[in-house]
Formats: structure tokens, sequence, C-alpha cells
């Protein structure tokens, strides 16, 4: 089984973490893919570089065993963060756009209704992002942050984003890019340390966070996930969970039914969470104070009617 860290050339904080990992000992050029992507290999790491956006390249996993017969166990890319606030930032995120309806736009790749795999080292890698910035005294001038689930490009196999943020000026910084490397080199257990992030449904800490409602950054569900041994999904966000207020209803009805494709968007992530945790216990975690009062009953009711159980902040550490 092999790992996949997926870079493109046209983007400063994909292709430096991706150069920065490959400047380390031991990587050896790989087999190229017919659409003139290159790889390097070490141990069970295969580094891919491509020239074209990255959330364009769909299934490049399935791509990947198909030309080499290797099987891809997880998938890992590294990206440009964007934000309004133009903040320096160093983000992890699982990806999706669940709430679309087939037939609207894909401005970021994905497929509607979708929501990949998510990367069970999310957790434990935000953790250890975290601690290697503070120690290349990155922090606090970048924030360390988990992103909502948001675009693509489609996968098949556990998946998560590594970004630095927010402008062009953070986004060519070789020290960001260096943590970034440090991160998948000590994360993935090469030069002979301990991987980092491994899944086993038998350990005492088997209990799953799947974050729904709050915005991008999440910051209910961060101040959990920071905590050690915590397990990470899908970050579902307000804005992905599109619910239409019964009261501005135009039809004529006894019966309040809540549109829009918000439980669409639930069952996306929550199977797609349940899938990368075999054997894992996926507790529903709600940012309360985000909903308005009718989201919040609906949503808890939803979420009954389907058995998925809501946790608390202390079940999960």
């Amino acid at each position: 089984m092999v790992k996949l860290i997926v870079s493109t050339t046209i983007d400063p904080a994909s292709i430096n973490p991706s150069t920065a990992l490959l400047s380390k000992p031991g990587w050896q050029p790989g087999p190229s893919l017919k659409e003139g992507i290159v790889s390097f290999i070490n141990e069970q790491v295969r580094v891919l570089q491509h020239d074209k956006s990255i959330v364009v390249e769909d299934n490049l996993d399935l791509r990947w065993e198909e030309a080499t017969g290797e099987s891809v166990d997880e998938i890992i890319f590294l990206s440009k963060h964007v934000a309004a606030s133009n903040k320096p930032a160093l983000t992890i995120h699982p990806i999706g756009v669940p709430h679309l309806r087939e037939g609207d736009a894909l401005p970021s790749g994905g497929k509607a209704g979708w929501a990949a795999l998510p990367n069970p080292r999310m957790g434990s890698w935000l953790r250890l992002l975290k601690k290697i910035a503070t120690s290349h005294n990155l922090v606090p001038e970048f924030e360390i942050t988990l992103e909502a689930t948001h675009h693509g490009p489609i996968t098949n196999k556990p998946t998560m984003f590594i970004e630095i943020g927010s402008t062009t000026e953070y986004w060519k910084r070789q020290d960001a890019a260096q943590v970034i490397a440090q991160l998948i080199w000590e994360g993935l257990g090469l030069g002979g340390g301990t991987a980092v992030g491994n899944w086993s449904c038998e350990s005492n800490k088997n209990k799953v966070l799947l974050g729904i409602g709050g915005g991008h950054y999440a910051p209910r569900h961060m101040d959990i996930v920071m905590k050690d041994n915590v397990w990470v999904g899908h970050l579902l966000s307000g804005y992905s969970m599109p619910m239409e207020d019964p009261s501005q209803s135009k039809t004529d009805s006894s019966e309040s039914v809540i549109g829009g494709t918000w439980k669409q968007a639930i069952m996306a992530v929550y199977e797609a969470t349940h899938s990368a945790y075999p054997g894992g216990e996926v507790l529903a975690h709600l940012d309360y104070k985000s909903f308005k009062g009718w989201q919040r009953n609906a949503v808890i009711e939803f979420l009954g009617h389907q058995n998925i159980k809501i946790g608390r902040s202390t079940d999960f550490y």
C-alpha cells in the first residue's frame, strides 16, 4: 500500500513544500503517468507533480493504481489557501461538495452531493503541525487551523488537503514550505520514524468527531480536535447545509417542510466519515449557537431519525 502526495507546479504553496520534501534523503525518480505527471519514490510514499489546478485532476489514486499496479491507501494534496482576511495560516481539511445538487456549477471541482473519505490523520497531524510550526517560530504569526469540507478533486481513498495561506507573500514563504515538508516526513514515518495518525479501532479512543454547523474555520470543533487523541472526520459548515425557512414558504401546507440540501449533505459526510473509520463510533458534534432555533431542532430530529448519535465535548477525549 502506498501513499500519494500530490502537488502542482503552478502553485508555490504546493510545489515549494513538495520540493522541500524531496530535498530530504532517500528519494528516487518514479514512473510518469501519461498526462505528464512525474513521480518520486521513498519507501511507501509517492510524490506526484503535475502542472494543472490542484482541484481538477480527478481520480489520481485510481489512475496511479492502474498505471503502476500499486494499491493506494491515502492521498494528500498540497495547495494554497485563499482567505478574505489575507492572514497567514497553515490549514488542514477534508474535501467534498456534499450540498450541491446534480447540475449545479462546480467551480472548484468535485461532484454534486459527494464527500471524499476523510483522512484519519487530520486530527493528529493538525496537532503535530502546530508543534512543528511553533518550533520554526511561525506561531503566532501563522494561524494553525482546520477548515470545513470544501472543493475537489474527486478521490476514492482517504484524503486531506494541507494548505499555506493566504496571499502570494505567504504562499512563497520557504519557512512555511519547510514546516509542511517536515509534517509529512514525520507524519508518514519517513527516515525511520513512527508514523502519526494511523487509525486503529482497537484503541480505547475510537470515537470520531463529525462537525455539524459553524463557520469555515470550525472554531467550536477545533477546540476539541486540538486535544490529544481526538479523531476527526468531515466538518460540515453552515454554508454547506442550506436550509429553507418554512415560515417563508409560499406553499399552503399544514406540515412544515424544511427544504434545501442539508439532509443530503449531512448523510454524505456521515457515510464518508463512517467508511473512513472502520470500527469507529462516529458522533455528530453540533455548533449549537450557529443555528437558529428551528434549524437546530430540525437537525437534531433528523440525526435522531438516522440513528446518528450526538456527542458532547467530553465524549471525544
